[in-house]
């Protein structure tokens, strides 16, 4: 269990790193992590990240920008409504220009 707690601070730290208006994905974390394989673990730590107020999960989604990890937030849209507080577009549960707002961490 240690193991993973670590893994998902590291996790943790590169979600703190994603720029106001931008998005990520789960599989590129992982690959940023040398875990290139561990997409479905960075989705773990962030449903888990819920209790860490500074960790914000809202801007990982998957690799096509689903909201994936929606049903995780309390409130039924709350994932949704934080990422249009940031000015992001979504129509059917999905990131409109994903393109232009995707923040790789390995660049």
């Amino acid at each position: 269990m240690q193991q993973q707690n670590d893994f998902f601070e590291c996790v943790y730290e590169v979600v703190r790193q994603i720029p106001f208006g931008k998005v990520t994905t789960y599989g590129s974390i992982a690959k940023y992590l040398g875990a290139s394989k561990s997409a479905r673990t960075v989705g773990y730590a962030m449903n888990a990240a819920h209790a860490k107020p500074d960790v914000p999960a809202h801007r990982v989604v998957n690799r096509i920008g689903l909201l994936t990890g929606k049903h995780h937030f309390a409130g039924i849209n709350t994932m949704q409504q934080l990422l249009e507080a940031e000015g992001h577009v979504i129509l059917n549960d999905q990131i409109q220009q994903f393109d232009a707002v995707f923040w790789n961490p390995n660049a």
